[in-house]
C-alpha cells in the first residue's frame, strides 16, 4: 500500500519516506528515502529519476530515526529498499534500483 511521510529536521531540511511499488515490476513495494531542502525537493527528486506519479499525502508513514540516520549519512541522501514487511534488508543507492529496472 502506498504511503509515506516525512520528518522536518532542526537544520531546516526534511526527510522524506515514501513507499511505492518497485519501478521494476514484480508486485513488491519498496521504501524511498530523501534528504533535502524541503518536501517539493525531494518529490522533484524522485520525479527526475523516473518516478512520475509520486505525491506526498498526509503524514502517515513518517521515516523512523533509523531511516532519518541513514538517509543523512548516506552521501547521494536518497535510498531505497525492499518492503520493509519482508526479510530485514539494508539500504541500497538509487542507481542500483535503477539499473536492475533497466535491465528487467
Amino acid at each position: 500500500m502506498p504511503g509515506g511521510g516525512f520528518c522536518k529536521l532542526p537544520s531546516g531540511s526534511v526527510v522524506v519516506a515514501l513507499s511505492l511499488p518497485s519501478p521494476v515490476g514484480d508486485g513488491t513495494s519498496v521504501r524511498f528515502l530523501v534528504h533535502a531542502a524541503n518536501r517539493a525537493r525531494a518529490l522533484t527528486r524522485l520525479r527526475n529519476l523516473g518516478l512520475r506519479a509520486v505525491y506526498l499525502r498526509g503524514n502517515a508513514e513518517p521515516p523512523t530515526p533509523d531511516e532519518i540516520t541513514a538517509v543523512l549519512h548516506h552521501p547521494d541522501g536518497l535510498l531505497w529498499r525492499g518492503d520493509p514487511g519482508a526479510a530485514p534488508e539494508l539500504w541500497h543507492p538509487i542507481r542500483a534500483l535503477l539499473s536492475s529496472a533497466r535491465t528487467a
